[in-house]
């Protein structure tokens, strides 16, 4: 009897990424044993793309790097029409398709499985199932030895993912059941040595359709469909030539087959992706056609969504009812992908009856939004659920469900966000907002504690969730100090130290001393918080940050206007402003945006705004006539955090209520 964490059946693409995962938490991780009743990895590229999402997956785990520089593809299509996936987002790091022959992606995700932690097992067959409420009873046998059937053994896991493939036998043994259709339409595929022929994708003639794309080492891959015919049994390169042939008009008869496949217009989901200690991720949860190169990206994404969730739940350090969230949120994603494989499929496949549709679907393609929509929709990046890993919300957090005072939109659900100086004031507001859009936010103070603790206390009541960080800004060791206690928040609440969004709001302002009058202890006190803090808190919080993150500096009005009694303030903060300007360029690959908000005279609860004459004279400095609130400059740092604000950069934000205007 063996006893574990997780089991994860198959040691395909799918199940080796999960595998890692499920162990990329470290001591904290689960133990997790992958089954492979394949002795050796075959070899074999049934895929070989890689979209935009998944690589920014790999690049996120820090995985990326693992598989050297992958070739770009080029443009793909939708069902057959000439599609450039780049267009989905130009500002994308990886938009577009890029090659990846799926042999050399399993070598690596396995290596990196295995030094994680999770033992691989090759040879070994999963032969039945049990569950109960204590867990999943595994029977396996194990490989063969000099001719003599493998050892029979067992395995008791609290839970069991089924990675095992289009055939799955944990779907079968477990009670799964699928929704869908049947293929009925095939297309044969094949790797060939020895041919020289021309590239072409998806082209249709008038007895069927013909890929072929030449690789670097020489070998081709073809992929031809032949109308009116579907092929049964095993593939064999003369089938595939004689197709070929039929097709096209060109003899390739003289090759050698390398790999041989087909794949036809199957299209099966199953009804639920969790039967209690059983999940399925996959192509053992969805089966369709593998169309440009969608099934295995798909399937990727699965494990990214429920590595970090499984490995939470199994160490008890979530509620198994966080499960049930990678069913409503992979199930929809994989049967959007089905639904325009389904539609792929009836353009590729269809003869004179589909030709006035795709001669419609080919004018709608000269629209930029339409290709930007099905490039988004093909790359994954449409998808609202962004992946995480080691992310989730902790057990007592509540769901993102509208409550009074909180946002329907969420745009920043599972993102987590540091403010410095969130105790009051702009910074107060601010976490409030973020808290509201479903953000997990950091609140900073340096010495009031209880403000610090009555910020967190608001987004409670609204459902939100927050903790507090204290560290005094401007001193030795400041930076550390932050993130020591941002780190350990952050991992006892999401189980990672993932940064999405930076918030410099903390700073010294100024009394309104003449320049004169300054002194060069207080000189050095303004810099060290307003502008070196600043500084290394990027510097620091950058290395933490995914693709998509966001950094907002808080700077003032100050800096365009002359106001000599806050001369040395307004240096500061053009020292902010040159931070934000000349790291926006560095940090845009990423998909990292960077940007300055200036407010101009904004209640912070200062005893002055409780002066009526004080405040009506400070309000005719705003073309608005009023002083502004904390709520306005923290709506602005908002709307900066979330993907709307993705093409701005290195940006200086007046938010001063037209100040400035003159």
């Amino acid at each position: 009897m063996t006893r574990t964490d997780v089991v994860v059946v198959g040691a395909g693409p799918v199940g080796l990424f999960l595998a890692a995962e499920l162990r990329a938490g470290g001591a904290d991780a689960p133990n997790v044993i992958v089954l492979e009743q394949l002795t050796e990895p075959t070899g074999e590229s049934r895929a070989s793309i890689l979209h935009a999402r998944t690589m920014e997956i790999f690049a996120d785990r820090g995985f990326l790097p693992r598989l050297g520089e992958l070739p770009p593809v080029g443009p793909g299509h939708f069902g057959g029409l000439r599609l450039d996936l780049a267009e989905a987002d130009p500002s994308h790091p990886y938009a577009g398709q890029w090659e990846c022959l799926q042999h050399h992606l399993e070598t690596e995700l396995q290596a990196h499985a295995v030094e994680l932690g999770a033992e691989i097992r090759r040879g070994h067959t999963v032969t039945g199932l049990r569950t109960g409420d204590d867990g999943v009873h595994v029977e396996v046998r194990g490989p063969a030895a000099d001719g003599a059937p493998g050892a029979a053994y067992t395995i008791e896991a609290a839970y069991l993912a089924g990675c095992d493939g289009e055939h799955s036998t944990v779907r079968e043994l477990g009670g799964f059941t699928s929704a869908g259709h049947d293929a009925d339409k095939v297309m044969l595929r094949a790797d060939v040595a020895g041919i020289e022929i021309a590239n072409r994708r998806l082209e249709r003639f008038p007895g069927g359709i013909a890929t072929a794309y030449r690789r670097p080492d020489g070998t081709t891959r073809l992929m031809v469909h032949r109308f009116g015919e579907q092929p049964a049994g095993e593939v064999t390169f003369e089938q595939v030539a004689a197709a070929w042939a039929a097709v096209t008009g060109e003899d390739i008869g003289h090759g050698e087959a390398r790999w041989l496949n087909r794949f036809g217009t199957v299209s099966r989901q199953v009804t639920e992706y969790r039967r209690g200690r059983l999940l399925l991720a996959g192509d053992a949860a969805h089966r369709q056609m593998p169309v440009g190169g969608q099934a295995v990206n798909l399937g990727l994404q699965d494990a990214a969504n429920l590595g970090w969730k499984l490995a939470r739940v199994a160490t008890g350090a979530a509620a198994p009812a966080l499960l049930d969230t990678y069913h409503s949120e992979r199930h929809p994603a994989g049967a959007r992908t089905l639904a325009n494989i389904d539609a792929q499929a009836r353009l590729l496949f269809g003869t004179e009856d589909v030709l006035a549709l795709r001669d419609v679907f080919g004018e709608l393609l000269g629209q930029a939004p339409v290709r930007r929509h099905l490039a988004r929709m093909i790359s994954g990046l449409d998808v609202t659920e962004p992946p995480r890993p080691e992310r989730s919300a902790p057990p007592a957090r509540l769901p993102h469900t509208h409550q009074p005072g909180r946002s329907t939109v969420d745009r920043l659900t599972d993102k987590t966000a540091l403010v410095t100086g969130s105790s009051r004031g702009i910074g107060r507001a601010t976490a409030i907002r973020l808290a509201r859009e479903g953000a997990l936010v950091a609140v900073h103070y340096t010495a009031n504690e209880q403000a610090a603790d009555d910020t967190v206390e608001l987004i409670e009541k609204e459902g939100g969730s927050a903790f507090t960080v204290r560290a005094e800004l401007g001193v030795p060791g400041d930076v550390h100090e932050l993130f020591l206690g941002l780190e350990r928040g952050l991992k006892e609440r999401t189980g990672d130290t993932r940064l999405d969004i930076l918030v410099n709001n903390a700073a010294v302002t100024s009394t309104g001393s003449a320049p004169e009058d300054l002194t060069p202890e207080e000189f050095d006190r303004y810099f060290a918080v307003n502008a070196k803090a600043p500084y290394f808190i990027v510097q620091r919080a950058i290395g933490q940050m995914p693709s998509g993150g966001r950094i907002v500096n808080l700077t003032t009005g100050v800096t365009r206007t002359s106001v000599p009694d806050q001369v040395a303030y307004a240096m500061t903060k053009g020292a902010i402003e040159q931070l934000t300007f000349q790291l926006a360029r560095i940090l845009a690959p990423r998909g990292i945006t960077i940007n300055s908000v200036a407010p101009g005279i904004t209640d912070n609860g200062g005893a002055i705004f409780d002066n009526p004459q004080a405040v009506e004279a400070m309000s005719k400095f705003s073309a608005f006539n009023r002083v502004g609130e904390a709520g306005d400059v923290a709506d602005v740092i908002t709307f900066l955090t979330t993907d709307e604000a993705r093409w701005i950069t290195g940006a200086f934000i007046d938010a001063t209520g037209g100040t400035l205007l003159g």
